[in-house]
């Protein structure tokens, strides 16, 4: 059928999934209408009519408890998707009625080192001048999350498995390894063996969790037996290095970043030296994502770069 025939869609008044999307994010229908200046009472029967319109209990309310039925999660994923896509709009319409101009957000994850990608950006800007960007970095969870919610042009991050909702693509491949910081006794030693690393302190990332996108790197601690549990954790690259830095134990980084590192007298590396896990960094889009010609381009561009350039290139040892 085509979308106006179907009853669904006529019988819904949008204005619900605005009020019911307000709820959930302030957390209770008082909240909600203190946040929209309007009665309690309306907000309840918004919510009251918006059930009956879906057939469906959306929320589970009770003294104490607030939480979303499995039909409210759905619901309100799916209005996030509504409200990205309405709230890009202007932006779409406007990029219209020009060339190849408009914004491209992108959600990447911390410290991206990949001369291949920035060739490419570069390239880019010079043919597209009018183009404008903004990078937000978070965790490789988050970057996801923004892809699905239709919240980002394109995202860098960490996979661990496909997305069947997403589009995923190897950007680069780098290697981690374990460093030590000035402060640490195995700092400057070149004559030491995995043991003198057994039993050390260390520090991880996040997403060294089983399952995760860091777990080879998980495994990597496990076998030279460091201490199981670290003494700092943090999702964010940069602040792991500061922690190896400023002596708080072992932990493992990308070495082709570290490097800079280590020719400046911050890190050293310890063993072991090979066979050290290879982690996938991929390039990430949303295909149910109406495109703007600036970010329809960057994509094209970025997916070009990757198909003419071989994984082995896109390797940095």
């Amino acid at each position: 059928m085509r979308p106006y025939e179907q009853r669904f869609l006529w019988r819904l008044d949008w204005n619900l999934l605005r009020t019911f999307t307000v709820i959930v994010e302030q957390g209770g229908v008082t909240r909600a209408a203190e946040f929209m200046s309007l009665s309690q009472p309306t907000v309840s029967s918004a919510l009251k009519r918006l059930e009956e319109t879906t057939e469906s209990r959306l929320l589970d309310r009770r003294p104490g408890h607030f939480a979303l039925t499995p039909a409210g999660e759905t619901l309100y994923r799916e209005s996030l998707m509504i409200f990205g896509s309405i709230g890009r709009l202007p932006g779409l319409i406007a990029a219209a009625e020009t060339a190849v101009a408009g914004h491209i957000a992108i959600a990447m994850t911390s410290h991206v080192v990949c001369q291949h990608f920035d060739a490419a950006m570069v390239r880019f800007n010079e043919d597209y001048p009018e183009v404008t960007y903004s990078i937000s970095i978070t965790d490789s969870a988050e970057v996801l999350s923004r892809l699905r919610q239709n919240q980002a042009s394109v995202g860098i991050c960490l996979m661990r498995e496909d997305d069947p909702l997403l589009d995923g693509r190897v950007l680069f491949r780098e290697f981690f390894g374990l460093f030590c910081g000035p402060l640490h006794r195995l700092f400057g030693r070149a004559d030491i063996g995995i043991e003198d690393v057994s039993g050390e302190r260390s520090v991880s990332f996040q997403t060294e969790f089983e399952n995760g996108p860091l777990y080879l790197v998980h495994q990597l601690r496990e076998r030279v037996k460091l201490q199981p549990e670290p003494r700092g954790i943090s999702a964010n690259l940069p602040e792991v290095r500061r922690m190896i830095i400023n002596g708080m134990g072992i932990g493992a980084l990308p070495v082709h970043v570290a490097w800079r590192d280590v020719d400046a007298g911050l890190l050293w590396q310890v063993p072991p030296r090979d066979n050290l896990p290879a982690v996938d960094i991929h390039f990430v889009v949303n295909p149910h994502r109406s495109l703007n010609p600036a970010e329809a381009a960057f994509v094209r561009t970025t997916h070009d770069m990757i198909a003419q350039t071989s994984l082995d290139e896109r390797t940095y040892r």
